[in-house]
């Protein structure tokens, strides 16, 4: 790297604050991101350095575009997201592949194999081969605060934005990272450059041809990078791999020779060609889709790949042991537990809200967030989940496709954040093409799913400032919605009387479902609940709602348990008997 001075300290790092170190010592000068798991804790480190602008943006576009901006400018810049994320940022990607940089350019994009918090499995290295992007991809905590900084000396000396790919297993993980001092990087002028910055068609085809001979420049000089490094052992295995499975390759095969690549787009191929021909076998390890094995196997070199190793998931030792060697490694069997499925937490508004469409028997176009859970029994009332900011877009699609009358059973479901981040476009297409529905905003006034991230509405910026704060009435009126209803979320009583009103309406209307998240409402539990058991029939209504803090006993007797009830009260709705009783707290 250049020219860095030493620090003799070295810390153990989870990956994505280790990604955040890199930029620090990069002398990156912005950071700009929407929340999103695995890759939401990048922000959340940066936001300690001062020396870094840090913002969370409503959305993943527009955060690339506010990197992007910076690097125009001439400093250096960061955009992070998660897979799914770089969808929504994939117009401004493409067309900066062409513009290239001036300060470097780094995104860090977070894949999620396994599907441990996301809708698809998608696999970053297919994009960027698309977008004409070089991908770096580290292996532990110490390589991914090294490769951030290696990705912005690249940037700048080949003058295109680069991608780091990280995965769940790096991200939350932790390794040893040696501390380094920042380094002074001077601003670069601006230079007015109208071929190179705007792109139209005619200079669009110039950068085009500027972006291929920048690919062949970057699979060639490749073969010095000291970001890939050749390991020869026994030469009858050849491994090439990259990431987190080359851990997994030298637990599982430690006699074989290893040719780690840390730079996976575009391949260095004069480098693979070379080691290839060095082993007997040639075994290609990666864990999602063949991107590695289809070049190089179109080169025709003949190698092992996805016919013995799996494309979905993660991948572990024992697999790749059992995959290669044969050998079936005895795992020892896991004790019996009880599944558990993820569910809504005690006290959780939505829970509330989706409480009252299941008594109305009507369905919801879900989005993605906690409210994604209230398809899961016993709520079951989300039908769809596709993307951000789709449960209104496909509630407009199904009122156009089957008419006004097929939307009378359904509502379409979005949380604050998401509402902000994709959702207003959608919302503004309902009125524009004189659509009718019912919108409900389930606002807890936090990003909830990803750790409670502020957004534009919650008055608070990644520093923790106070800033002005969307009024979401206002906004969904300024986009032409008379009918909006801003309602508590645990008034049910109002919430049934509205739902049931605003469905059967031929025009637009939004229900703002308000209340803090359970997690993170401060104000003190000033009663609890607690079951009259003399009086309860043991009927089970009050666990329709599929309450936590709730249990039924072996005997048939349910009970609330004392430590997870914080007092919303639900549950005192769906009780005929009047069983349920409060207990002031002290």
């Amino acid at each position: 790297m250049k020219g860095e001075t030493q620090v003799s300290e070295k810390v153990l790092m989870l990956g994505n604050e280790a990604f955040a170190r890199g930029a620090y010592e990069a002398g990156c000068k912005l950071s700009a991101a929407y929340p999103g798991t695995p890759s939401t804790e990048i922000s959340e480190n940066i936001v300690k350095y001062d020396e870094i602008y840090s913002e969370w943006s409503p959305n993943e576009k527009v955060a690339m575009e506010v990197a992007i901006g910076a690097s125009i400018s001439g400093v250096r810049a960061l955009a992070s997201m998660k897979h799914v994320g770089l969808n929504v940022a994939a117009d401004p990607l493409f067309t900066v592949s062409y513009i290239g940089v001036n300060g470097g350019l780094v995104i860090i994009v977070a894949d999620d194999p396994g599907l441990y918090s996301s809708q698809n499995e998608q696999d970053t290295r297919a994009v960027a081969r698309a977008a004409k992007i070089p991908v770096l991809e580290p292996s532990d905590s110490c390589e991914a605060k090294d490769f951030v900084k290696y990705a912005f000396d690249l940037s700048e000396k080949y003058d295109t934005p680069v991608i780091v790919r990280t995965t769940t297993r790096l991200s939350h993980s932790q390794g040893l990272v040696e501390l380094n001092e920042r380094l002074d990087i001077e601003d670069k002028p601006y230079v007015r450059d109208f071929a190179k910055n705007v792109m139209m068609p005619g200079n669009a085809k110039g950068r085009h041809l500027f972006v291929e001979s920048r690919e062949r420049a970057l699979a060639e000089d490749g073969y010095d990078f000291p970001i890939n490094t050749v390991e020869y052992n026994d030469s009858k295995i050849g491994v090439i791999t990259s990431g987190i499975p080359y851990q997994y390759v030298k637990e599982a095969l430690p006699e074989a020779s290893v040719l780690k690549l840390g730079i996976v787009n575009p391949l260095p191929r004069r480098l693979i060609e070379e080691f290839a021909s060095k082993v007997e076998t040639l075994y290609i390890i990666e864990e999602l889709d063949p991107i590695i094995e289809e070049q190089v196997r179109s080169w025709g070199i003949e190698a092992v790949g996805k016919d013995i190793l799996t494309v979905q998931g993660e991948y572990s030792a024992n697999m790749i042991k059992k995959a290669i060697k044969g050998e079936d490694v005895y795992i020892a069997k896991a004790a019996e537990i009880p599944n558990r499925p993820p569910i809504l937490c005690p006290g959780c508004p939505h829970r509330s809200v989706f409480s009252v469409l299941k008594k109305l028997k009507i369905r919801a176009a879900g989005d993605i967030g906690c409210y994604t859970l209230g398809a899961v029994a016993p709520l079951s009332v989300v039908d769809t989940t596709i993307c951000m900011g789709a449960s209104i877009s496909s509630l407009h699609g199904m009122e156009k496709a089957k008419g006004k009358e097929y939307i009378k059973d359904w509502v379409a479901v979005i949380g604050d954040s998401t509402f902000l981040h994709t959702g207003l476009n959608s919302l503004m297409n309902m009125v524009y093409n004189k659509s009718t529905g019912t919108v409900v905003i389930l606002d807890n006034s936090t990003t909830g799913m990803t750790g409670h991230q502020d957004h534009a509405a919650t008055g608070l910026t990644l520093k923790g400032e106070a800033t002005y704060s969307i009024d979401l009435e206002e906004l969904c009126k300024a986009l032409g919605v008379s009918n909006v209803h801003t309602i508590n979320a645990f008034d049910t009583k109002k919430l049934e009387k509205t739902i049931k009103e605003s469905v059967g309406l031929d025009e637009i209307v939004v229900i703002i479902a308000q209340a803090p998240c359970a997690l993170l409402d401060k104000s003190p539990v000033t009663k609890q609940y607690t079951i009259d058991q003399d009086k309860c029939k043991r009927c089970g209504m009050c666990m329709k709602p599929g309450c936590p803090a709730i249990t039924k006993k072996e005997d048939g007797s349910i009970e609330i348990n004392d430590t997870m009830c914080n007092g919303c009260g639900l549950c005192v709705e769906f009780c005929k008997f009047d069983a349920i009783k409060s207990v002031k707290l002290k």
